[in-house]
């Protein structure tokens, strides 16, 4: 039985094996860049924005700082990572898809269904990034309402833990259904009927973003692993249009 965290596993020893690993650098070398750059930024302002968050919470509610201030912490965390995340897959998404496809063929010996040429395959993979992110952003900036408002913001950190894993799951099996012509809609469905295997798959995916560095070289595992749920959990669904 194929659960999410032995296919992460499985998908990580394949990357780097023999006949794979030359895929993974490019996209290693831009993590690193991005990340690096995010982590300066980050260091350089997380106290100001820190203090600009508590300056808003109302007097009568000051004797809830020692509640208020962690459940910021958090939510600011979150969000960093969740936009560096963002960023760095729209960036590299053309190299993932290209790595998803070779390690489907070696997987199941057969070619994804795509048959566009590589420069429309790269071209087409930016536009699917955009697709996403016109997916994401709404629902993240009512996430981030949501942690400005006091006492509501409360839940605002489990929250963002379920909407980082659905996110998660979507940007990565994403790759391998749309190298097989799966549309985003047709994707969200068949992510939908498999909740336990998508959330799970996902959460584990969130948890490899925040190792330090280490996440640089295992998150083209997960690409690995997305193509293994593919071919284990949503490529036989054939007819998720709705009724």
């Amino acid at each position: 039985m194929l659960d999410a965290l032995t296919a992460l596993s499985r998908g990580t020893r394949l990357v780097y094996g023999r006949g794979l690993r030359r895929y993974v650098y490019v996209p290693i070398a831009i993590n690193l860049v991005v990340y690096s750059a995010m982590l300066y930024y980050v260091v350089s302002h997380f106290g100001g924005w820190l203090d600009g968050w508590m300056a808003l919470v109302p007097a009568w509610l000051g004797w809830l700082d020692w509640l208020i201030w962690p459940l910021f912490v958090i939510s600011l965390v979150l969000i960093v990572f969740f936009t560096f995340t963002l960023v760095t897959h729209l960036i590299a998404a053309p190299f993932y898809g290209f790595l998803a496809a070779k390690v489907e063929v070696q997987v199941t010996g057969r070619p994804p269904l795509d048959d566009r040429g590589l420069a429309r395959t790269a071209l087409d993979a930016l536009g699917r990034e955009l697709v996403k992110l016109a997916y994401i952003m709404p629902r993240a900036l009512l996430l981030l309402v949501i942690s400005w408002i006091p006492a509501v913001n409360v839940v605002a950190p489990l929250l963002w833990a379920l909407f980082s894993a659905w996110i998660m799951a979507i940007t990565y099996l994403d790759y391998p259904m749309d190298n097989n012509k799966v549309s985003f809609a047709d994707m969200r469905r068949r992510l939908s009927s498999r909740s336990w295997q998508t959330l799970t798959f996902g959460g584990w995916v969130t948890l490899i973003t925040w190792i330090p560095l280490a996440n640089l070289f295992l998150l083209p595992g997960a690409v690995a692993g997305a193509v293994l749920m593919w071919d284990r959990y949503y490529r036989g669904q054939r007819d998720m249009a709705p009724s």
